[in-house]
């Protein structure tokens, strides 16, 4: 789960880690009032949007005047920001953040993640902040900086001073900087995170580091210890297929073929994703219905794979093992019943009690279109896809 960036600087200010003065606003007027609250000449108006690459794409403003800001936040207010991070849909602007400006003397890139294949958090630092991580990869790699948390001890503080002498930190402010990535990595600990980035952290010219700009990133699976972590949530940043999905206990990736898919267990739906492509196809989403595939359960991916426009077929590839497979074809006829679809559904059932399953389906009456194999289903419904494209011209060819 992502948040904005002025949830991110909340939290990392609870651990001890220094934010410029800023406050939220929701309309023109309020935003003018903030920064009249935090007093000064200057402010930098920020369009919150769960994406990087805003001030390229005119989401960061700096302002001098209260008509200024209220100008600039009616024009971000209610419009989509587009990034190489949003895709050319974007994503909307609902809420700024009204920052005081402060003088910058340096810009620094910090970042914690987890390193998966080591099993640990690593600590990615440059000298050279301000730029994505990825083109400071590709342009300037002899500045990044890289340190690894052993989990025994957790993050010490002769590693921190050791990253704050590799930035060329000024030595009395070595403290400071440890204090800044001790908070940070505080923050990515106790609260579950997968990721915690602060590009630029600054140093001003009064000698403060400041986090300028924070991202984090939490983990699904832990916002249950975590409830406070859990409201931060805005479905309005997320893709509308995926949050419906997450409120159903589905696991759901939209993507932009035509052959929905409805699969149980997640390495089984790559290998359904793989296997359509390799039958000329292309997956309209990923699809994870779990272990316990309920006829309630089928029937709501059902409903989900359906509420994209772009699916013109449909294929249900189940490995019963946990499940049961006429349990997942009553959901699908179930399904299918309440809500008739105008597409093709392929069904292909394996495993536990896959002979009255394939009664069900059978009997049913509907017109399903059965497969034994995963390539045959594939094929199936490529064909199927292709069948009903021809005898439908309206339908968008993906």
């Amino acid at each position: 789960m992502d948040i904005h960036e002025y949830q991110a600087k909340e939290i990392l200010s609870n651990f001890g880690v220094g934010i410029p003065q800023g406050a939220l606003a929701y309309s023109p007027e309020q935003a003018a009032y903030r920064a009249r609250e935090m007093g000064g000449d200057r402010w930098v108006v920020k369009a919150q949007v769960h994406a990087g690459g805003r001030g390229k794409a005119g989401g960061v403003k700096l302002c001098s005047s209260d008509s200024e800001i209220q100008t600039v936040t009616e024009g971000m207010l209610g419009q989509k920001i587009v990034t190489h991070q949003t895709g050319p849909e974007g994503k909307g602007i609902y809420r700024v953040y009204v920052e005081a400006a402060v003088p910058i003397t340096r810009e620094i890139y910090v970042g914690f993640v987890l390193d998966r294949a080591r099993q640990r958090v690593m600590i990615v630092a440059s000298s050279e902040g301000g730029m994505e991580i990825e083109d400071i990869s590709a342009q300037q790699p002899e500045s990044i900086v890289r340190a690894t948390v052993e989990p025994a001890v957790g993050l010490q503080e002769f590693q921190c001073r050791e990253i704050a002498f590799a930035l060329g930190i000024k030595p009395g402010m070595v403290q400071q900087m440890v204090r800044t990535l001790l908070g940070c990595y505080r923050a990515f600990r106790d609260l579950d995170a997968t990721m915690v980035e602060v590009n630029p952290l600054v140093i001003t010219g009064d000698d403060r580091i400041l986090a300028l700009d924070a991202k984090m990133t939490f983990d699904n699976n832990a916002l249950f210890r975590h409830p406070q972590v859990s409201e931060l949530r805005d479905k309005s940043q997320e893709d509308p297929r995926e949050s419906r999905a997450a409120d159903r206990g589905l696991s759901y990736v939209g993507l932009n073929g035509n052959i929905g898919c409805i699969v149980n267990g997640a390495g089984l739906a790559m290998a359904t994703m793989d296997t359509i492509k390799l039958a000329g196809g292309e997956p309209a989403n990923f699809l994870d219905i779990g272990g316990g595939a309920t006829p309630e359960r089928v029937a709501k991916a059902f409903r989900l794979v359906m509420s994209d426009k772009n699916v013109q077929a449909i294929l249900v590839n189940i490995f019963a093992g946990i499940n049961r497979c006429d349990w997942v074809a009553e959901g699908v006829v179930r399904a299918l019943r309440e809500e008739p679809v105008d597409v093709p559904v392929v069904v292909r059932l394996a495993g536990t009690n896959v002979k009255e399953g394939q009664k069900i389906l059978a009997q049913s009456g509907l017109p399903l279109i059965r497969a034994t194999t995963l390539m045959e289903a594939a094929e199936r419904a490529v064909m199927a896809w292709r069948s009903d494209t021809n005898r439908n011209p309206n339908l968008k060819v993906v």
